[in-house]
């Protein structure tokens, strides 16, 4: 039996609070406030700038508790946004952190892809770093790069 009485709900705290021990690792925090932000900006910054289709493919991939997070406030519509370059991407995550964030964005962003790359295949991170301007790999942890070369 569960300690929720639900497989499903159990999975997928289990698999967010993984999500967000390796935010807290990369931003050398305990603060899973501070990780959560990190990580929702992360994904929100990822989604709006790949396209609604690219999205829709990433988020299946995610726990269902992440895929609640990864939708909310989502404009397809909108998407995708023009970014090319790192400071507008990074500036557009800090948007997303809010002003009152004492998180680096960039080191927030970091943080989060460095959870995608270690927790989705990494045939499905490949597929996002190709949709993404190249100027935006330097985003992404350098051991990608090396699991990518395997």
């Amino acid at each position: 039996m569960s300690a929720n009485g639900l497989d499903t709900i159990d999975r997928t705290v289990h698999e967010t609070n993984q999500w967000l021990r390796i935010v807290m690792a990369e931003l050398k925090t305990t603060n899973r406030h501070q990780a959560y932000a990190a990580l929702r900006a992360s994904l929100h910054a990822l989604r709006d700038r790949i396209g609604p289709e690219n999205a829709v493919h990433f988020g299946a991939q995610l726990p269902i508790l992440l895929r609640g997070v990864f939708y909310e406030g989502w404009r397809p519509s909108e998407t995708p946004t023009r970014e090319r370059r790192l400071d507008d991407f990074v500036a557009y995550v800090e948007s997303i952190l809010g002003p009152k964030s004492v998180l680096d964005p960039y080191e927030a962003v970091r943080a989060g892809f460095a959870a995608i790359a270690w927790s989705i295949t990494t045939e499905e991170v490949l597929k996002l770093i190709s949709v993404l301007p190249r100027e935006l790999r330097v985003l992404w942890p350098d051991y990608v790069f090396t699991r990518l070369a395997s």
